[in-house]
C-alpha cells in the first residue's frame, strides 16, 4: 500500500501549492483549540503535568492516524484520499511564502508599521523595536526554521510512517508553539513539548540544511557557500536543530544572521552565523524562493522514497 500514500503526498502537496491552507475550520486550529482547553484544566508547574499533556495529545494524534491507516488498509483510494487530505492540513510551505511576501510587499513600501503588524505570523519575537533591517533579519531566519517545521518535516514523516506521522508530527509542533516557551509559566510546563520537538525535527532539520546546499543555486545563490556556513555555524545557534536550517540559508544567500531578539521581557544574544552582510527587504524573496524550492524538492523526495519502499517489497 505504498503506492497510495506516495500518490496522497504528491496530491496534498499540489494541494498545498495550489490553495495555501485551508481558511476556515482548519483541523490544526481545532487541534489547538482542544490543547488549549485542557491545558486550562491540567497545567501545574511541573515537569511530570506537562509530560502527561504533551505525550496524552500526540498519543490521540498519532491514534486517530494510525485508526485511518487500518481502515484503508486495503482500499488504495481512500487512502490516498486521507493521505492527501491530511497532507495539506499538516503543509505549511505555501502560507509560510504568503506570509513573508506580505512582509516584504511591507517593507518594499516603507511601511514599518505595518511591517511590525506582520512579524506576528512569521515569528514570536516582539516586533516594536525592530527596524526594517531587523524586521528582514526576522522573516529571513523565520523562514529558513520553518521551511523545516512547516514542510520538510511533515513530508519526512509521512514518508516515514503515513497518516500516523503526518498527524503526529503536527500534534508535536503545534503544542512546542504553544506551550514550549522558555517563559515562567512554560519553564516546566512546556518542557516535554520543546524536547518531543527537538527530537522529531533532529533528522527533518538537517535534511533541511542539506536541501538547501543543494536547491541553493535555484534561487541564485551559493551551494559552497550554504555547505561550508552550515558545517562551521550551525551548531552555534541555542536550538539544535533552526541552527542548521538559518546557517546553511545565511552561506546560500552570502547573509549573516543573528544577533540580539526580544520575545516579551526575555532578551537573547545569539552568535552570528554567516559573514556576509545584514538581510535587506530584497532578501525576504530570494530567501521565499529558496525555501519553496527545497520544500519542492522534500516532497518530491518522501514520494520517491515511498515508492521505493514498495518496489523494496515486491
Amino acid at each position: 500500500m505504498n503506492a497510495p500514500l506516495a500518490a496522497g503526498l504528491a496530491l496534498g502537496t499540489v494541494a498545498d501549492l495550489l490553495l495555501g491552507d485551508p481558511r476556515r475550520r482548519h483541523p490544526v486550529a481545532g487541534f489547538g483549540l482542544a490543547a488549549a482547553a485542557l491545558e486550562r484544566r491540567v497545567w501545574r508547574d511541573s515537569r511530570a503535568a506537562g509530560s502527561g499533556y504533551a505525550l496524552g495529545l500526540v498519543a490521540a494524534a498519532v491514534g486517530l492516524g494510525a485508526a485511518a491507516h487500518r481502515a484503508t488498509r486495503h482500499r488504495s483510494e481512500p487512502r490516498a484520499l486521507l493521505t492527501a487530505l491530511a497532507t495539506w492540513t499538516v503543509l505549511g510551505g505555501t502560507s509560510l511564502g504568503r506570509a513573508a511576501a506580505d512582509m516584504h510587499r511591507a517593507l518594499a513600501a516603507g511601511d514599518v508599521a505595518a511591517a511590525r503588524a506582520a512579524l506576528p505570523a512569521l515569528a514570536g519575537r516582539d516586533p516594536r523595536a525592530l527596524d526594517a533591517g531587523g524586521l528582514a533579519r526576522a522573516t529571513v531566519e523565520s523562514v529558513a526554521e520553518n521551511t523545516s517545521d512547516a514542510a520538510v518535516a511533515p513530508l519526512f514523516w509521512g514518508a516515514v510512517a503515513g497518516l500516523p506521522g503526518l498527524l503526529g508530527y503536527r500534534a508535536v509542533n503545534t503544542l512546542d508553539a504553544m506551550v514550549g516557551h522558555r517563559s515562567p509559566r512554560y519553564a516546566r510546563f512546556g518542557w516535554a513539548a520543546a524536547r518531543l520537538d527537538d527530537v522529531a525535527n533532529w533528522l527533518p532539520a538537517r535534511l533541511t540544511a542539506a536541501l538547501t546546499v543543494a536547491c541553493a543555486p535555484l534561487a541564485g545563490g551559493s551551494a559552497a557557500g550554504a555547505l561550508r556556513t552550515w558545517r562551521r555555524d550551525g551548531a552555534a545557534h541555542p536550538s539544535p536543530n533552526a541552527g542548521r536550517c538559518e546557517a546553511a540559508v545565511a552561506g546560500a544567500l552570502g547573509l549573516r544572521l543573528g544577533g540580539r531578539n526580544v520575545y516579551g521581557g526575555r532578551v537573547e544574544d545569539r552568535p552570528a552565523l554567516g559573514e556576509g552582510r545584514p538581510p535587506e527587504a530584497a532578501d525576504i524573496h530570494r530567501a521565499a524562493r529558496l525555501s519553496r524550492a527545497v520544500w519542492c524538492a522534500a516532497a518530491a523526495l518522501a514520494v520517491a522514497g515511498r515508492l521505493a519502499r514498495g518496489r523494496g517489497r515486491a
